[in-house]
């Protein structure tokens, strides 16, 4: 099944698309200038009428994956549609008008991310509080709460009085040295 789709792909899009086999499903890569093509491709041509989740992957430098799982329910095949945005501009066309599920997952990947889906009918804060600053999902982001607040009781072995001293705390990645109750 996985080669046929394979064949559909490349036969609709040419060199612009790549296939990959993956655990379950194909997985193709597309350009971002033809994302809400590829995603009614997969719904109208591949019977993936099925939206079943949207999200992003901050892969630093090479940017963000912006990733679409779909499903055929008539054919029984999933689809991973992906593609790369660069981080300077992260902005992709809304999927909505292709699939309505898309509204929820753009705009949290609006809020996790930062990514922009130009058109999207209702691009407000979905789980943030107000005033929220940052994208808490790319990974230059401190959460800087881990280390604000010490967590009650005992954390390692021998914080509680009993037993043996406790381990030399390490600071989550990306915390400087001066933040944190002990500073």
């Amino acid at each position: 099944m996985s080669a046929e789709l394979a064949a559909a792909w490349t036969d609709r899009f040419g060199d612009e698309v790549s296939t990959e086999e993956t655990f379950g499903g194909l997985a193709v890569g597309v350009p971002p200038e033809v994302w809400v093509e590829a995603l009614t491709f997969a719904r109208d041509e591949l019977s993936c009428g099925f939206f079943d989740w949207l999200t992003g992957v901050d892969e630093l430098t090479e940017g963000f994956a912006i990733v679409a799982h779909v499903y055929s329910l008539e054919r029984r095949h999933h689809l991973l549609v992906r593609t790369r945005i660069p981080r300077e501009t992260p902005v992709l066309p809304t999927a909505t008008g292709v699939y309505r599920g898309a509204n929820w997952h753009e705009r949290e990947t609006q809020e996790m991310f930062g990514v922009v889906f130009e058109g999207h009918p209702n691009p407000l804060p979905l789980l943030l509080p107000d005033g929220f600053e940052g994208h808490p999902l790319r990974k230059e982001f401190v959460l800087a709460a881990r280390v604000a607040k010490p967590w009650p009781g005992a954390k390692e072995p021998g914080e509680s009085g009993h037993g043996a001293p406790s381990r030399r705390r390490v600071r989550p990645p990306g915390v400087p040295d001066d933040w944190g109750p002990n500073a």
